[in-house]
């Protein structure tokens, strides 16, 4: 599996009106790597809260990232590790549990918008994927 963890707003970017930003998206997802239960689930709330997609639109979508990236379920571990990364580097707890089931993972990359790019956290690092 390529050593690579996408956030939420990456799979999101696939829904862009910004051409460059959803082409961008799925060239990156289609390379393939590790998305999280977390990324499925925000992805779906987004989906219908505010993006008013209709259900099979949803599963379009979610069934696209599975179809190319390896989903890891939520753990314990994952949890008790995002405690411990919100409070030691100022997380969100939410993004903490997005680097957590990352660093499980071991991945080496985590491609997301939400935190400054170049951040080491341990082995991996924070890129965002659209600069």
């Amino acid at each position: 599996m390529r050593p690579v963890f996408f956030d939420t707003n990456v799979v999101l970017y696939l829904l862009s009106a910004d051409e460059h930003k959803a082409d961008a998206a799925e060239a990156f997802l289609a390379q393939g790597g590790w998305v999280s239960v977390q990324v499925l689930n925000e992805a779906a709330s987004v989906c219908r809260r505010k993006l008013k997609l209709p259900w099979p639109e949803v599963h379009e979508l979610l069934a696209a990232v599975k179809a190319c990236c390896e989903v890891v379920p939520l753990s314990l571990a994952a949890h008790e590790r995002a405690l411990h990364l919100a409070e030691r580097y100022q997380l969100s707890l939410y993004d903490a549990l997005i680097c957590a089931s990352a660093q499980e993972v071991e991945a080496e990359v985590l491609f997301t918008e939400d935190l400054q790019d170049g951040l080491a956290l341990g082995q991996m690092r924070v890129r965002n994927p659209f600069v």
